[in-house]
């Protein structure tokens, strides 16, 4: 176990216990996309930016490894699916905690759908790596949705809390979940969650001040920090863009005061 405590320290800030994770995965699931082809200078700005983890596939560690720079921890991503088929859904593990070890992570993440047609086995997948993170001492982030055929509304409060709730109950040392739009339902996610819980970035916002109020918010019912990527890696200053959130995250600004940092 201790050796779990000292991995998640390089994973948030020690001071706060907070964390702003960059989760730069997304070219497995729709390929190629802006902000994530040079990797080296994606993870350098948002480093630079206060960062405190970037997520990714085995693969592109080598891509985005860097021998200079401010430090970040690393969190390996062991579950995918693709968006070319009818399958998108269905997460399946394509990396170990083993491997993980091996490449350097300070953290593995796996990624769940409740609702999907393959849930069972999305759960079975899961019960399996906390097992292994637990033998290994490595910390578990859960990213919980609901989506599949029978899921009505992804971002309902009591479902949410329920995809936040599984994974705890399964292990999860950080949870990963959608923001349900407003601070007294998402307390009502914490509560229940016991884990700490960072939220979802969502789709690519339009609006920089639409995304600064949902973590401010997030982070005034108790939540302890991000999952955010296209919202930080495809901004026109994905460092600039970085700074203001974990200016929120981290160092407790208000709204107006991080907005300064987006010129």
């Amino acid at each position: 176990m201790f050796g779990k405590n000292i991995r998640m320290e390089r994973i948030i800030d020690r001071r706060t216990g907070n964390a702003v994770v960059v989760p730069m995965d997304h070219g497995i699931s729709v390929g190629p996309i802006s902000g994530i082809i040079d990797m080296k200078s994606t993870v350098n700005a948002v480093s630079e930016g206060g960062a405190t983890a970037v997520l990714m596939q085995k693969g592109l560690i080598p891509y985005g490894h860097r021998t200079v720079g401010h430090d970040v921890g690393l969190i390996l991503h062991l579950s995918a699916s693709t968006n070319i088929g009818s399958t998108s859904d269905s997460k399946v593990i394509v990396a170990t905690v083993e491997e993980a070890i091996k490449l350097g992570a300070d953290a593995v993440s796996i990624h769940i759908n409740l609702g999907a047609e393959s849930e069972p086995q999305m759960l079975s997948d899961l019960g399996k790596i906390s097992r292994d993170c637990t033998e290994w001492g490595m910390p578990l982030l859960v990213m919980s949705y609901a989506r599949g055929p029978t899921v009505k509304d992804q971002y309902d409060p009591d479902t949410v809390a329920h995809c936040a709730r599984v994974a705890t109950e399964l292990g999860a040392d950080l949870i990963k979940v959608s923001y349900t739009g407003n601070i007294d339902t998402f307390k009502n996610v914490i509560k229940g969650a016991l884990a700490p819980v960072l939220i979802a970035g969502g789709p690519k916002m339009n609006s920089d001040m639409d995304i600064l109020n949902m973590v401010h918010d997030s982070i005034e019912a108790g939540g302890k920090g991000v999952s955010i990527g296209r919202n930080i890696f495809q901004h026109k200053d994905p460092k600039a863009m970085t700074q203001a959130i974990s200016g929120i995250v981290l160092k407790g600004m208000t709204v107006k005061e991080a907005s300064g940092f987006l010129k």
